[in-house]
């Protein structure tokens, strides 16, 4: 995956979930919004009981990314770029895995008008936040466009299975990945670093990414050689 998308699936995981958000959150998962994860046992247990039958819950995950050349003309730098963010929603029990003895966090099965509901009105609320709220502006700093979105619920025909679960994939356009000759982030990915709150899960995990990033120092130019007798490309040499 590109680091441009990373960060966008990073973005859009503080405008779901703010930081220091105790009781007002954007979406009815409040503050299960999980990155590139689902919701575990553990996550459900402390805040299941008799009067929440469920939980709203959504996991985000980079599921693609593209970087293509604008022609042949285009420079290194001229590129055209996509990702793929899928987002999983779903209202989460806690339900018994017979085979494996144990306990499991699953989206609810079978059919319920009202359940039906909540779950759209989950997904709305994720379109609305990232791509028309003031909130969404630091998603929208890195993911330049909306391109599609794909909605499609969990059902498996041949069991005559259907889950309170549904995926939505937004195909979005972004900016190419901007390298430096110094250590850590840059262009987009930078700017979005600065935008996030000091104590935000997106900004520790672009600090962890900033590790990586290691700088180049590049040697001077010395030396111009031409030979006018070769063609234009093979005749010069830069040292």
């Amino acid at each position: 995956m590109t680091l441009t998308a990373e960060a966008v699936r990073l973005a859009a995981v503080e405008v779901l979930r703010p930081t220091g958000a105790t009781d007002q959150f954007p979406t009815l998962a409040r503050g299960m919004v999980f990155d590139s994860r689902p919701a575990s046992v553990t996550d459900l247990d402390d805040l299941l009981s008799g009067d929440l039958p469920y939980l709203p819950v959504l996991s985000l995950y980079t599921e693609d990314s593209t970087v293509e050349t604008r022609g042949a003309a285009a420079g290194a730098c001229d590129n055209s770029c996509q990702m793929t963010l899928e987002i999983v929603g779903e209202l989460a029990v806690i339900a018994r895995d017979d085979e494996a003895d144990m306990d499991i966090a699953d989206a609810v099965a079978g059919s319920d008008p009202e359940m039906q509901l909540v779950l759209a009105a989950l997904m709305a609320q994720v379109r609305k936040e990232l791509l028309y709220s003031e909130r969404g502006r630091l998603f929208r700093r890195i993911a330049t466009h909306c391109d599609k979105i794909e909605q499609q619920s969990h059902t498996v025909p041949e069991l005559g299975l259907r889950f309170q679960r549904e995926f939505m994939r937004m195909t979005l356009t972004i900016a190419d990945d901007e390298f430096s000759e110094d250590d850590g982030l840059a262009g987009r990915i930078k700017t979005l670093f600065d935008a996030l709150p000091a104590d935000s899960y997106a900004k520790a995990k672009l600090t962890a990414l900033a590790t990586h990033l290691i700088g180049e120092t590049r040697t001077d130019l010395t030396e111009i050689t031409i030979d006018p007798g070769a063609g234009p490309s093979a005749g010069t040499t830069l040292e």
